[in-house]
């Protein structure tokens, strides 16, 4: 997802105002019990981030004004058929939106998605309130589970990630990713770049990482979320970033109803891409079989997703 936020260097920075000490009653702890965590030490905001959070709060604002950041998941206004299915799904799964190693944007590309469960751990910079923390927390729970429901692939929130979800400011993306993205197998501080690095306009990123003589079975991924964004925007990098890291890794101009598609219509995931959800990890299709082997049993599957099973 995209947004112009060029527009930041021209922002003045916020006003900052001291919070107002609360007044705490003390509780008597029963005996025997552990005394509570100790509260996350929250960093002090820059005014660089300051007006990040203010300008992209705007950008949510005027998207819904327009219409966009659509939460409905489709409607009578967007039917598709079992061709445009097929066709999105070529286009969202065999086809590279980004330049990687040895494959430019745009080209052609096999079939890759995990063959293990996914653990998604999810980390937090030290800029983010705890309050912000606990809803973030939530929705990727709340959506880990769905999103194995839909696949039928083992997707759950663990101690013992492989999937790692980070919620980072500006101040803090780049120390927390180095410090906690190489604890996963194959992922270093040079192949963390793309979305260490993010480049000024994207609200989101994820970057997969394949194993495997084909290199077409992940075995990691990183998702990186500005915690700037407000809360849906937030939600909306949740639902495409984690989905994208699962092996729907392209974006088509065709794709509707879909947060697929970088008009940013749809906010969450819609029937439409639950549907290429499904059909990517359904048993007939394999990691590594590239379009042309894959072309008829995609029709099958666009078919029985839109008409039932034949």
């Amino acid at each position: 997802m995209w947004g112009g936020l060029a527009a930041l260097l021209s922002l003045a920075a916020c006003d900052l105002f001291m919070p107002v000490e609360p007044v705490l009653t003390p509780r008597v702890r029963p005996a025997g019990l552990a005394p509570p965590p100790p509260a996350p030490v929250v960093q002090a905001t820059s005014e660089q981030s300051a007006a990040l959070r203010s300008y992209l709060s705007q950008v949510q604002s005027s998207q819904l004004t327009a219409g966009l950041l659509r939460q409905d998941g489709g409607g009578p206004d967007t039917p598709f058929t079992a061709d445009m299915l097929a066709r999105n799904f070529e286009q969202i799964v065999f086809f590279n939106e980004y330049a990687s190693a040895g494959a430019r944007a745009g080209s052609a590309s096999a079939l890759r998605r995990w063959s293990e469960p996914v653990r998604i751990g999810i980390r937090f910079g030290p800029s983010v309130p705890p309050s912000q923390r606990t809803r973030d927390t939530n929705d990727v729970i709340a959506y880990a589970r769905r999103l194995a429901t839909v696949t039928g692939h083992p997707v759950s929130v663990s101690s013992n990630p492989n999937f790692l979800v980070f919620f980072v400011s500006e101040d803090d993306r780049a120390a927390t990713l180095n410090a906690g993205a190489p604890a996963l197998a194959g992922v270093n501080r040079t192949n963390i770049a793309a979305v260490r690095d993010l480049p000024q306009d994207a609200y989101c990123a994820v970057a997969a990482y394949a194993g495997g003589a084909q290199q077409s079975t992940y075995t990691a991924a990183v998702a990186v979320i500005r915690s700037e964004n407000p809360d849906l925007l937030r939600l909306s990098c949740i639902h495409e970033e984690l989905a994208q890291g699962l092996g729907l890794a392209n974006d088509s101009p065709g794709a509707r109803p879909s947060i697929f598609n970088d008009d940013d219509e749809f906010a969450l995931l819609t029937d439409h891409d639950e549907h290429l959800l499904a059909m990517l990890y359904d048993t007939r299709l394999s990691p590594g079989v590239s379009l042309e082997q894959a072309r008829p049993v995609i029709r099958i599957l666009a078919r029985e997703a839109t008409q039932g099973p034949l």
